[in-house]
């Protein structure tokens, strides 16, 4: 998961790769902090709900139901307590390392790619036998819908978006209002090369 979202953020160089993230953008991480205008949010949502259902039909037309097409699920022996608290505290890093490195310039593109696949890599070598490590709350939903169980997924619902929210608190505390720095992260640049 790390090496994909690392080669997603280098190949889309200036533009934000935290926009594949439903949490990210509906846990509004830029949305909240005014970095992200409101009015795109249905269609990268949209975008984010057909991507993630097109990949768990094509699993399933490839290999049938193994692994529960892709679904996130709690750890044997883990309760949903437990899975729901590590998704939060997952998804809080994540967009702490995402607004970390939106804030300027230099910290976009490849140079954001590497610090935030290297916390999805790591976050999925440390909780993925408990959690599932989803962090996206279509990542999890989209392969629900297609195998038709959607009794865990409201823990991989709420735990990313809680934790987008703490995220988003921690970022305000520490680095203060929104800057024009981090709307051109989160909207991406639109130059020549775009």
């Amino acid at each position: 998961m790390g090496y994909v979202s690392a080669g997603h953020g280098c190949c889309r160089r200036r533009r934000c790769a935290a926009q594949s993230n439903g949490a990210v953008i509906l846990g509004m991480q830029f949305t909240l902090r005014r970095n992200f205008p409101w009015r795109r949010v249905p269609g990268y949502v949209l975008a984010q709900m057909v991507g993630g259902i097109g990949a768990a039909l094509f699993r399933r037309a490839m290999f049938g139901t193994v692994g529960a097409l892709g679904a996130t699920v709690p750890g044997r022996g883990i309760d949903r307590g437990q899975a729901l608290a590590m998704e939060v505290v997952l998804s809080a890093g994540l967009v702490s390392t995402i607004l970390g490195t939106a804030s300027g310039a230099r910290n976009t593109g490849s140079n954001a790619a590497i610090a935030v696949s290297g916390y999805i890599a790591l976050a999925g070598l440390w909780v993925a036998p408990i959690s599932g490590v989803s962090m996206n709350p279509v990542r999890s939903l989209a392969p629900d819908l297609i195998r038709g169980d959607l009794s865990t997924t409201w823990i991989y619902v709420v735990g990313p978006l809680l934790g987008a929210l703490i995220g988003i608190a921690f970022e305000s505390i520490l680095k203060g209002k929104p800057t024009a720095a981090g709307r051109v992260a989160a909207e991406g640049a639109r130059g020549p090369d775009d």
